[in-house]
């Protein structure tokens, strides 16, 4: 497939939904990829990635950041409280807050560090036991706690259950955005895209379709 691919697809999706183009921001999720790729998708000139774990963004992207300008990194994976500090200095926007306690040490740190990257609070609409995010019956009170701590919540993110139609995860966290003021939907993945951005989607995140499949070996 490869970014071309996806960038002209998100193109055609935000004419499709009567967007305005530009209005999606493509995260190509570099998560487990090979240095090569991820240079590669770096040399056709995109800048904005996503990655799920602190420790792996913290070996990899240093280097790259001394050659290429104007890169931002965005944390899409679970958030320990312990690795909230190395976060916080290393991302521009963290996708996955979803707990009182990890709000309240992300606003100690903001205090402490002059600096807070952009966050989505994680919802997690399907209610599966197995994965992280607020419910979203208590979506409103996280966003509430997070703004009494004048942390900069700009959006919420989910990933919907993989038997279940995307779409209706989808309207349901834009619902839940609308409700709160917020304009950010972090939604769509690499099998569904097109669709979040037909409900709003204001961040995409893309890893094997621009990448290629992930080796975990």
């Amino acid at each position: 497939m490869g970014l071309n691919d996806i960038t002209a697809r998100i193109r055609q999706a935000e004419v499709a939904a009567g967007r305005a183009p530009g209005s999606v921001t493509l995260i190509a999720v570099s998560k487990v990829q090979p240095e090569a790729r991820v240079e590669a998708v770096l040399q056709q000139g995109h800048r904005v990635f996503g990655e799920n774990r602190v420790q792996e963004a913290a070996g990899r992207w240093p280097p790259f950041q001394a050659r290429f300008e104007g890169v931002s990194l965005h944390l899409i994976g679970p958030l320990q409280t312990n690795k909230a500090r190395q976060a916080v200095e290393m991302f521009d926007a963290i996708h996955s807050v979803d707990r009182p306690k990890l709000a309240q040490v992300l606003a100690r740190l903001a205090q402490e560090l002059g600096r807070c990257p952009e966050l989505f609070i994680q919802v997690n609409t399907g209610e599966e036991a197995q994965k992280a995010g607020v419910a979203p019956g208590e979506t409103d009170a996280l966003v509430a706690e997070c703004r009494a701590l004048d942390l900069p919540v700009v959006g919420l993110m989910c990933i919907p259950p993989v038997d279940e139609e995307p779409s209706l995860h989808f309207a349901l966290l834009a619902k839940l955005a609308a409700r709160n003021g917020l304009s950010g939907l972090s939604m769509g993945m690499s099998d569904d895209f097109e669709r979040a951005i037909a409900q709003g989607a204001t961040h995409v995140r893309v890893g094997s379709a621009i990448f290629g499949a992930r080796d975990y070996d």
